[in-house]
């Protein structure tokens, strides 16, 4: 376990090394006076090293060690430091790309970690988790490196370090091919491999150099394998054996082997296999032709971008949180040339995007399913596979608030029923609140939990508990009134298994224990996530930068199928008024967010400060509740989003190229910056201290300036565009219908259900269908819920709006309800007509308040305001505006 926040850790490591100049600097945290030191080359292939025996740890990182020279004999932290001297281009093609580095220790709880330095004291490789034993690579090594290794949490232990230059060798002539009705076994001397169809367009193929397919990731990621598709074929085309299922044909090239996925025509190359298989010492990887314009998505949520054509990933455990980290990877892709593949397995992975494509495991093994459609398709092909994303209860849709209240250092003695006078704060400063986590798992309990449930209860908020080890106690908890759960890097469950073990019996114990579903959020996690939780990129510091680098973090994740992103806003270590309400701003327009409390300081690091939007005075105060109201009015529109997201896969923040994948400015530098949410909301955050934004990209289609009604039409590019800090640049797409719950709301709890809005973009024709249910509880999963249809016409003199009935039933749903509708863009009618006949012209905007039904056109906006009479929600009617 770990008794120190790794976050926190982390973050020391960082300005620690900042100051360094390099490592033999006074206080320099790697090398020792008289290292132990080896050399791998071409004579030497392989190293190990034997650590000094620890009594005891140094419960930090490497800021914990002593400098060098007082520790000499690595009597307190272990030191080594490793030459590779290998030809050049020896890493061009190698599987595990660098040399692999690892310690292990004889007792399971036990911890040591691992950090490795270069010449000039950069650091190049850690593994810093709680796994034994901690393994990483020193990507392309060559040249010396500086060995950290630190005795974090031990009782009389040592450490065994190894590393080794990997070999390579590659897959020959095929030498046998056999198999039919979906299974077809194939080797090439040694190699095994097996190749199964699960569906017309989806296959698996495994393949092992010692001939023994094995499966290590069992029934952790994929929880129940797919039925084979017996209605294959095969055929002998001379140069390689052909399979033919109902969509594609898979080739099996004879001299060497190799392996190409066809269409139906097998004229068409899906994908293409440029060179066989080739494995190493401890990894495999294949190459695969790359298409001149073929672009590449996926990789789990990788910080700081979304599309990664010439670019290398990784997918591994990692804690670092900052740009180019990619603690919530995913060993899946997805290509425009029309396929996608997930690795099923927990090893890290390397995948390179240049010419040729090559990706590949630190495991000598290949376990790939081959999905095969457009992008949209494969994501929902893929999430069928590891678990579609969850539906949230709609307070997980509403914002959180975090903080450790019973022995908090930062902030002073104080007791759990404090979280109490935070969430009245919320109902004072009139801001939603959907849920609290009122403890921090490292050292920070909890007491009188039910009463601190029930006064949240009053606040219209959730009880949250946050967990970094262990999860003993759920039954009690849950029936104390916890709904929401946070887990963190200590990983709860067994450590190889990325933590998805430990996300599926949270969500479960809120599920055993209630009727509610599970609401759980985790920073680290691995492929299968989406099915149980929202991820969370972990713990930054507050700069533009940080705002910056996560807005296509946050939309290339839903490439991978996940459906919650998240960062805290205004991140957790620092505060400063004009960043704070900038990154909330464009945090409104994501499904899931919370602020992370209790550690933050302003920016000179003197002062603490906590996160609530509220603290920083005006006017900073009413434009952070401006957005929040406008995240809660949006409600029905991103939990409708949610509901899309557990059917297609999908989820609500999407890259410009998600959605209009034929636009070749979706994937410039503009468009990185910007994204969609839902297929309506175009959002282009201000990330840096200005108040214009350049570089706004809009495609094909009309917008409409949310906050102006100016409107555009694309594709074009804005710039100029006048940004002051109340204003975050917002367009919505020509034919949206908006539904929006009424002006005020601050809760899904007392929200008045007597009322539903829509904002309407009319451009021909266009239809929206909403989704409804009781919003708390899994009966929606047994079909207790409700959808409606909305349709809109607009063409000549006549706009109509078309509701039609509310269809389904749930607990909850109303029997009748008013609407209001906001009409952008017409002209002011000249009659408005709905049943029972013509609807009365006001004067103002406080006249139709106040009014029962009627109609008001606003000159400034250009934007119509109807209201009508309550409805029953069984009966369909139509609302005509005449011009």
């Amino acid at each position: 376990m770990r008794l120190l926040r790794p976050q926190l850790r982390r973050a020391a490591l960082a300005a620690a090394l900042t100051s360094l100049a390099a490592l033999a600097g006074p206080a320099l945290p790697a090398r020792a006076a008289t290292p132990a030191v080896a050399v791998l080359d071409g004579a030497h292939q392989d190293v190990s090293w034997q650590s000094p025996t620890y009594a005891k740890g140094t419960l930090g990182g490497p800021t914990s060690c002593p400098a060098a020279a007082q520790d000499p004999d690595g009597a307190v932290c272990g030191r080594f430091d490793l030459t590779v001297n290998v030809p050049s281009g020896y890493w061009d093609d190698n599987p595990e790309g660098g040399v692999p580095i690892s310690v292990q220790w004889p007792h399971q709880t036990d911890d040591f970690d691992l950090y490795v330095y270069d010449a000039n004291g950069k650091e190049v490789a850690e593994s810093a988790g709680t796994a034994d034993p901690e393994a990483t690579v020193i990507p392309k090594a060559s040249g010396t490196y500086h060995v950290l290794v630190v005795p974090y949490d031990v009782h009389g232990a040592s450490v065994t370090l190894h590393a080794y230059l990997p070999k390579t060798a590659d897959a020959g002539d095929l030498t046998s091919f056999s198999g039919g009705r979906g299974s077809y076994d194939i080797a090439a001397g040694p190699l095994k491999a097996k190749v199964d169809f699960l569906a017309d367009d989806q296959l698996r193929l495994r393949a092992a150099p010692d001939g023994v397919l094995t499966d290590p990731a069992g029934s952790t990621i994929i929880r129940k394998q797919p039925e084979l598709q017996s209605r294959t074929g095969s055929f002998d085309a001379g140069d390689y054996y052909g399979i033919r299922s109902g969509h594609v044909v898979l080739r099996v090239y004879k001299h060497p082997l190799r392996f190409g996925l066809y269409q139906a025509d097998n004229r068409t190359a899906i994908w293409q296999e440029d060179a066989p298989l080739r494995w190493s010492t401890g990894g495999l990887r294949q190459s695969l032709v790359r298409g001149a314009d073929e672009q590449f998505f996926g990789g789990g949520e990788q910080n700081g971008s979304f599309s990664h054509r010439d670019r290398t990933v990784h997918v591994a455990n990692s804690t670092n949180w900052n740009e180019g980290g990619y603690n919530n990877s995913q060993p899946f892709y997805v290509s425009t040339a029309g396929y996608g593949v997930f690795r099923n397995t927990f090893a890290p992975g390397i995948y390179d995007f240049g010419s040729p494509v090559r990706t590949g495991q630190q495991e000598r093994r290949l376990d790939a399913y081959y999905f095969t459609g457009d992008v949209k398709s494969v994501i929902g092909q893929y999430t069928a596979l590891v678990g579609k994303p969850f539906m949230p209860p709609v307070y997980g849709l509403e914002p959180g608030d975090s903080d450790c209240y019973l022995h908090n250092a930062n902030r002073g003695e104080r007791h759990t029923t404090d979280a109490l006078k935070v969430a009245d704060g919320y109902q004072q400063n009139g801001m939603p609140l959907g849920w609290m986590l009122v403890n921090d798992g490292y050292g920070c309990g909890y007491e009188n939990l039910p009463q601190t449930g029930e006064g949240l209860r009053k606040d219209h908020a959730q009880l949250g508990l946050w967990t970094q080890n262990g999860l003993p106690n759920q039954a009690e908890e849950v029936k104390a009134g916890v709904r929401v759960r946070k887990l963190d890097v200590a990983w709860v469950g067994n450590g190889y298994d990325f933590a998805l073990n430990a996300c599926d019996q949270a969500k479960a114990g809120i599920e055993d224990n209630s009727d509610a579903r599970g609401f759980v959020w985790l920073p680290v996690s691995w492929a299968g996530a989406q099915r149980c939780g929202v991820l969370w990129s972990g713990d930054q510091s507050l700069s533009w930068d940080y705002i910056r680098w996560q807005i296509p973090t946050y939309a290339g994740a839903t490439m991978s199928g996940i459906a919650y992103d998240t960062g805290d806003v205004g991140s957790i270590f620092r505060r400063d008024p004009k960043m704070y309400t900038r990154d909330l701003q464009w945090k409104a327009f994501l499904p899931t967010i919370m602020t992370m409390d209790g550690w933050a300081k302003d920016m000179t690091g003197k002062q603490q400060r906590d996160q609530q939007p509220w603290l920083d005075g005006e006017p900073y105060t009413s434009i952070n509740r401006k957005y929040l109201q406008l995240k809660e009015r949006l409600l029905p529109y991103m939990y409708t989003l949610s509901a899309e997201a557990t059917r297609t896969g999908i989820g609500a923040v999407r890259p410009l190229a998600l959605e209009y994948p034929d636009d070749p400015a979706a994937l410039g530098p503009d468009a990185k910056y910007e994204f969609l949410a839902g297929p309506d909301f175009l959002v282009a955050p201000v990330y840096s201290d200005t108040s214009v934004r350049n570089g706004i990209h809009l495609p094909e289609g009309t917008w409409t300036d949310y906050w102006t009604g100016r409107t555009y039409q694309g594709p074009t590019t804005i710039n100029d565009y006048s940004a002051p800090l109340d204003t975050l640049p917002v367009f919505v797409k020509g034919g949206a219908i908006v539904p929006m719950w009424p002006q005020g709301t601050l809760s899904w709890q007392n929200r008045d259900r007597g009322e539903l809005d829509y904002d309407l973009y009319p451009q021909g024709d266009s239809s929206y269908t909403l989704y409804e249910d009781d919003g708390t509880t899994r009966q929606y999963a047994t079909g207790a819920s409700a959808t409606q249809q909305v349709d809109v016409h607009a063409h000549g003199p006549v706009t109509t709006v078309k509701v039609g009935s509310s269809e389904g039933s749930y607990t909850g749903k109303p029997d009748a309800r008013a609407y209001r509708f906001s009409v952008h863009g017409e002209p002011a009618p000249r009659l408005v007509v709905t049943r029972g006949g013509p609807l009365p012209e006001l004067d103002s905007a406080a006249a139709l308040d106040s009014a029962d039904s009627g109609w008001y056109h606003d000159e400034a906006t250009g934007v119509t305001h109807v209201k009508t009479p309550s409805f029953s929600t069984d009966d369909a009617f139509s609302l005509h505006l005449i011009h």
